[in-house]
């Protein structure tokens, strides 16, 4: 008998995907590619609409590159990256990589992404101290995550961060943590595996940056993805933890 058919713990629950429009905030260029890409590509073929948003260009993320150089790389494999899984929308506000901090002139420009795009669903980065591989996590990473979860509950606030001509948008239904060590539920990714892995591909100014001796982008992603696939019994799923803005989810 499966873990499915005993109801473990374990078992990732499947998210809802009820849904026609999503916001993605992240720190930097590459952020979504290191484990949620393939879900993306996911979504957006089943005709929903999913925009991008990078707090950072990842100016400061290639120790060989001076930053100005490193932006217009950083950018421009941004926007190929979010291309391949049917992203046509990145926005780039322009915070410093590396020394971003939590705190309202973030939440506010995130709000204002919110308001603009008025998704069903926001989607961020892990924003806990560690990855459930125990690795611990960024500065940057935790700042954005902790901002948008924030700035999600101001943009449906007509007296928060009031801004002529941008009306209020209180219409996200959950925001979904990608690469949380709370993560209770998944999505099965398997027939967009390989999508995901062309959208890390593309960030190879990047890769090569990192120096890491044969990093190989699908094995590094099916680590990931193989044994959540096992606790969902697919090949492969991208787990996400739930945050509820409408009624806790069961």
């Amino acid at each position: 008998m499966t873990d499915a058919q005993t109801g473990s713990p374990d078992v990732l629950k499947p998210l809802d995907e009820d849904w026609e429009t999503a916001l993605a905030v992240v720190a930097h260029p590459d952020d979504m590619e290191f484990g949620a890409a393939a879900a993306v590509a996911r979504w957006t073929s089943q005709g929903k609409r999913v925009v991008y948003c990078m707090v950072t260009s990842g100016e400061a993320g290639i120790d060989g590159m001076e930053p100005e150089v490193t932006r217009k790389v950083r950018t421009a494999e941004q926007i190929e990256s979010a291309r391949i899984v049917g992203v046509d929308t990145v926005e780039f506000l322009g915070f410093p990589d590396g020394i971003v901090e939590y705190g309202v002139p973030l939440r506010r420009v995130i709000a204002r992404m919110v308001r603009v795009h008025q998704p069903e669903i926001v989607i961020t980065g892990n924003f806990h101290p560690t990855f459930p591989n125990g690795f611990l996590n960024q500065a940057d990473h935790i700042a954005v995550g902790r901002a948008t979860v924030d700035a999600v509950r101001d943009a449906g606030n007509r007296w928060v961060f009031h801004e002529a001509g941008v009306e209020p948008w209180g219409g996200v239904r959950a925001v979904w943590v990608a690469g949380s060590p709370e993560a209770k539920h998944g999505v099965d990714i398997s027939d967009t595996f390989e999508a995901g892995v062309a959208s890390l591909r593309a960030h190879q100014a990047y890769l090569d940056g990192l120096g890491w001796a044969d990093f190989d982008p699908a094995a590094f992603l099916g680590s990931m993805s193989e044994p959540t696939g096992a606790r969902m019994g697919v090949a492969h799923a991208t787990a996400f933890e739930v945050l509820s803005l409408t009624f806790p989810e069961e």
